[in-house]
């Protein structure tokens, strides 16, 4: 499928933080999940991780602050940063791994390459016999 204009990975990352903001606002650790393929952002989501239950559990404190405006715009860039890095990646999923410890943001992001076999071992048997694939290449 072709379309007439393309939206670079990296602004499409915003566009999906972005519509996940209302979700964040107030969560104190969790996982947002990206699934690419073809340089498009597919599925994506969060997944929840209440930290905060078993610690308001021991210490009884009320519910520590999560993430506001200012540090899901700061969590917003370091993805969009972080995707702009990534270079000769097209396929995959990326998660970044959040908490908010002491009002102060961290965050780890993975990013997790899928292949196909199926086209490896097509090319590999192709070139095998010969035969060029749709590149021209041997």
């Amino acid at each position: 499928m072709t379309y007439e204009f393309e939206v670079p990975l990296a602004r499409q990352v915003d566009m999906a933080f972005r519509q996940m903001e209302g979700e964040l606002k107030g969560m104190t650790a969790g996982t947002i999940v990206l699934q690419v393929r073809n340089d498009t952002v597919g599925k994506f989501g969060i997944r929840h991780l209440p930290v905060d239950l078993a610690e308001r559990r021991t210490t009884g404190d009320a519910k520590p602050e999560g993430l506001t405006d200012g540090s899901i715009g700061e969590l917003r860039k370091a993805a969009v940063e972080s995707i702009k890095r990534k270079t000769s990646w097209t396929h995959g999923e990326v998660t970044y791994d959040f908490g908010i410890k002491h009002g102060k943001l961290y965050l780890s992001v993975t990013f997790e390459s899928n292949y196909n076999m199926a086209n490896v071992l097509f090319h590999v048997n192709n070139r095998k016999l010969g035969k060029r694939d749709r590149s021209g290449e041997h």
